[in-house]
């Protein structure tokens, strides 16, 4: 994460120091962004946020936020000091623990931030992790992560990349979003649908393992699933040999410029 940002950490009460200044710019992201996902995000979402009820005028502390979070899948967020690494993050999700860098943007990197912040964190992904179904995927998704070797994490990432955090979902009103990298954007939630400039591809887990990705620009790129129950199916395939598979046949080419013009996506860990 570099130096830029450091996370506050719970002190024994499970409270974290966090001043006027950054309470203000939570309830500014919260105000610009509840109106946005307006007809955008998926119902489970929407019902996940009621669920955990945020503070509208501070930010929330991860002890009140687990209480609602854990009484409805068991789940609680885990504060950690910065993006951790992949074996640590992993083991995190197989134990139901959301991991969350606890500081919050900067005037400067209100749009957009680079490093995912409590904002992204707690708006972004954990009203839907109050779904069963998303859950267990979320969960599964670390426990086979753990049984992998480095070599899988590229492919593990794409995973997540294109589910947790952009995926949109089928639904009888039209595509909505549950991918927690859009929802706490206020410009990619605007763009993420309807979008004649992007490309959309019914979910496919061979798909998504062969699809490179970029963290710094607008996503080119989103899968639609069916339902969460799909996606938590997806898992129950022998997903070593789908990323062998995967391996074999080689990238697909990216819709966008490969990053520093060598091809290399900027891998999300945390």
């Amino acid at each position: 994460m570099g130096k830029k940002y450091e996370s506050y950490m719970p002190d024994s009460n499970g409270d974290m120091p966090f001043t006027q200044e950054e309470d203000e710019i939570w309830r500014r992201l919260f105000d610009q962004q509840i109106e946005v996902i307006q007809g955008r995000a998926c119902s489970e979402y929407i019902l996940g946020l009621e669920k955990l009820n945020f503070p509208t005028d501070r930010v929330p502390m991860p002890k009140e936020v687990g209480e609602s979070l854990r009484a409805c899948t068991g789940w609680i967020p885990e504060p950690v000091p910065a993006v951790i690494g992949p074996t640590a993050f992993f083991t995190l999700l197989a134990n139901k623990k959301f991991p969350a860098a606890c500081f919050i943007r900067r005037e400067e990197d209100f749009l957009y931030i680079k490093e995912p912040d409590i904002f992204h964190e707690f708006f972004g992904h954990l009203p839907m992790l109050t779904n069963q179904y998303y859950a267990d995927f979320v969960e599964a998704y670390g426990k086979f992560a753990l049984t992998c070797d480095k070599k899988h994490f590229k492919y593990l990432f794409r995973l997540f990349w294109f589910t947790v955090e952009f995926g949109l979902i089928k639904t009888d009103e039209g595509d909505r979003i549950y991918g927690g990298g859009i929802l706490s954007s206020i410009g990619e939630t605007k763009t993420a649908l309807n979008n004649n400039e992007v490309q959309y591809i019914d979910f496919d887990i061979l798909t998504a393992f062969r699809t490179p990705y970029r963290i710094d620009i607008p996503q080119t790129l989103y899968f639609k699933i069916e339902s969460f129950k799909q996606l938590y199916g997806a898992l129950s395939v022998d997903l070593k040999a789908v990323i062998e598979k995967a391996a074999e046949l080689g990238d697909i080419k990216p819709l966008f410029v490969p990053f520093d013009g060598k091809g290399d996506e900027l891998e999300y860990t945390n």
